[in-house]
């Protein structure tokens, strides 16, 4: 449990006692607060009377989510990028193209790709990543014939009835995410992670709005965002560095292995952001970039070692990293610092393989322990 935080039981000691029992029946060892909290959930479910349609979508969520995360375990090791699109868009349509060969590319660089395992877009993806490099997390539509022919009946493959479960798996365990032209799913699964990111509920992590040569798509959403919404001040014109638009897949490539270039991970200490990095920057860098962020840094960002809670969970100890007191609100500024550390000198000449699962999700844990 993190930062000292009680442990939510049913309110009745003998119950509490025979799920602890149930869980050393099943023999569970690791992780036993979240499980046992997960049975004392339900155990108040049936406390509370609640009606047979929030139990039926509590039900079928967990099981959704368990049966997820088993398909994903085995690839937890391996980096991915989540494709999203339409999948309204035919095998002749340039954009078709365009998402074959950036998942081609990005297979051939060691990434797995996840879609929704659907047509158009999603089919496109699927086709070029390979059969073996594609992951589908396909939604249950009436109207839909199931997933594609290069994901269907492969064990990578996951069908949900709930978009909020399917958007929780495409997002959860992805390093990257390249968004092309679609329809309402397309624009809510985009404003849906680039809300997450904006607001540090996931890691910072490459977004790229991609169109084909001479598409007017993310044009004119850009026109729009920069227009209506930053324009009037629903967002900070800093939360524009939170993507990138392009129309070029070795843009595309660029922009996801430029942000792993120097940048690892990140974790919150106590008071502490805490970047873990590829090369420790010289103190005149530091220096420079104190100057340049110190409005979001509480004036100083500083070398540092593990703190403790890392060096108890083995949390790459053997990277070098930075510390500075983040506002924890301005992201959009954030990845401009991180995109600064990937410029630096100092940093590797060459892209870094990006973090995978296995060493983090990417739905970021806020409340951690004390430094």
């Amino acid at each position: 449990m993190s930062g000292g935080r009680s442990r939510q039981g049913t309110g009745d000691d003998a119950l509490d006692a025979r799920i602890e029992e149930l869980l050393d029946e099943v023999g569970a060892t690791q992780d036993r607060d979240q499980l046992f909290e997960i049975l004392a959930s339900a155990v108040l479910l049936a406390g509370d009377r609640a009606q047979r349609l929030d139990l039926k979508i509590t039900n079928a969520a967990l099981k959704e989510m368990r049966a997820a995360f088993h398909m994903f375990a085995p690839y937890r090791d391996i980096p991915k990028v989540t494709i999203f699109g339409s999948a309204r868009t035919r095998p002749e349509d340039p954009l078709y193209a365009q998402t074959h060969d950036l998942a081609a590319a990005l297979a051939e660089r060691g990434w797995m790709v996840v879609t929704g395992a659907g047509p158009g877009i999603m089919a496109a993806g699927t086709e070029g990543a390979g059969r073996e490099r594609a992951i589908g997390v396909l939604i249950r539509l009436p109207f839909e014939g199931g997933a594609n022919p290069f994901i269907s009946g492969d064990d990578k493959l996951i069908e949900m009835k709930y978009f909020f479960t399917r958007k929780l798996m495409l997002i959860k365990e992805s390093a990257a995410f390249v968004a092309l032209p679609g329809g309402f799913g397309t624009l809510d699964e985009t404003f849906e992670l680039l809300t997450l990111v904006q607001t540090g509920k996931a890691e910072p992590v490459p977004v790229v709005l991609l169109d084909t040569p001479g598409g007017s798509y993310w044009a004119g959403w850009q026109r729009f965002v920069d227009g209506e919404v930053a324009g009037h001040g629903m967002i900070s014109h800093h939360d524009t560095s939170l993507y990138c638009v392009t129309d070029t897949v070795e843009g595309a490539v660029g922009e996801i292995e430029a942000f792993y270039r120097n940048f690892h991970s990140l974790r919150y200490v106590g008071d502490r952001l805490v970047l873990r990095l590829r090369a420790e920057p010289s103190r005149a860098e530091l220096a420079e970039l104190s100057e340049r962020f110190g409005d979001i840094a509480g004036g100083r960002i500083e070398r540092s070692g593990p703190f403790p809670p890392e060096v108890t969970g083995q949390d790459h100890l053997e990277l070098p990293r930075i510390a500075l007191r983040f506002d924890r609100r301005s992201f959009g500024r954030l990845r401009s610092l991180i995109d600064a550390l990937n410029r630096l000198p100092s940093a590797p000449p060459r892209p870094s393989p990006p973090p995978t699962a296995a060493e983090g999700d990417r739905i970021v844990e806020q409340e951690e322990a004390q430094a």
